[in-house]
């Protein structure tokens, strides 16, 4: 220690190093906190950058190498190609309106009930499986159930003694219904929190001015959820317009969406070749996807005020 000019004690001053604070030491910590991220990044990267990548170059490569654009161009010109997106695009649109309308209906009687209650609790379990559940193992649900021989046909046949047709579920109209099957519990579990968000206090508000039932859902709570209603709308859109293998299962003749048709050009056998044009196709989902899911984080990020 040392006087200062009136003899009282001063403590030396202590030099701050990397250890006690310094800017190396923040520096460490904000790196440190990354750390946890690589396991996401490389799955990330290895399951979603580098195939899109891959897709990319493929979509402008021919098949003995070099730079083209007439897989693009095969895109637009080819009447199949045009057709399998339009159909797609409208199997998306309409199982979407189904689900978000019917999800929506049940996330509401859902949310009315006890909130710590079993039924509720059952349902949204019940929802997370249902939501994930597709492909051909709910394919081969809905052939056992409305198949030839499956269960609603049979006991069909032993009331009424007629066999009904069958033949709807392997058309586009059967692929609607069971793609909504599983539109319905997503809806349910994308939608619910923005239910949950709305306050009681504000009904009690806006019915302290006067306003009844109707006033308050078109002036407070229709606003509040259309952010959200639409962000999970566009979240089914997507969700329907990239399913695969549902639709391979049901669908076993022809190539009516562009899911089916970029397989029919990665393994086709009349017509070699042809698998750079199946990465065009797969670029133009990738492109309509990514342009719907913006749209749905600009939306999100306005509902994402209201939901606590």
């Amino acid at each position: 220690m040392t006087d200062d000019p009136v003899g009282a004690p001063t403590a030396m001053p202590q030099r701050v190093g990397p250890a006690t604070g310094g800017a190396d030491s923040s520096r460490s910590s904000r790196m440190g906190n990354y750390v946890p991220l690589l396991p996401f990044h490389a799955y990330v990267g290895v399951f979603l950058i580098v195939p899109t990548l891959i897709v990319t170059v493929g979509a402008f490569s021919p098949s003995n190498g070099g730079f083209t654009l007439d897989n693009i161009d095969k895109i637009f010109t080819n009447a199949a190609f045009v057709d399998s997106f339009v159909t797609s695009i409208q199997l998306a649109i309409a199982t979407a309106i189904a689900g978000a309308i019917f999800g929506g209906l049940l996330a509401w009687a859902v949310v009315r009930g006890d909130p710590n209650g079993l039924l509720r609790q059952l349902v949204i379990a019940g929802s997370g499986v249902l939501a994930q559940f597709g492909g051909v193992m709910l394919a081969f649900a809905f052939f056992a159930t409305f198949g030839t021989k499956g269960l609603a046909t049979v006991v069909i046949q032993n009331v009424i003694h007629e066999t009904p047709d069958v033949l709807w579920l392997f058309s586009l109209r059967g692929l609607a219904v069971v793609y909504t099957y599983f539109q319905i519990p997503l809806m349910l579990i994308v939608f619910l929190p923005s239910l949950d968000g709305l306050r009681q206090e504000w009904y009690d508000a806006s019915a302290s001015l006067g306003g009844g039932a109707w006033s308050f859902w078109r002036h407070v709570g229709g606003p509040i959820l259309a952010p959200s209603f639409l962000g999970a709308l566009l979240l089914l859109f997507t969700n329907a317009f990239s399913a695969y293998a549902t639709a391979a299962a049901i669908i076993s003749q022809g190539c009516t969406l562009v899911t089916l048709q970029i397989a029919c050009q990665m393994q086709s056998e009349i017509v070699l070749g042809q698998e750079n044009v199946g990465k065009a196709l797969a670029l133009g989902m990738i492109v309509i996807v990514s342009a719907v899911m913006a749209i749905y984080a600009l939306i999100q990020r306005r509902a994402s005020r209201w939901v606590r």
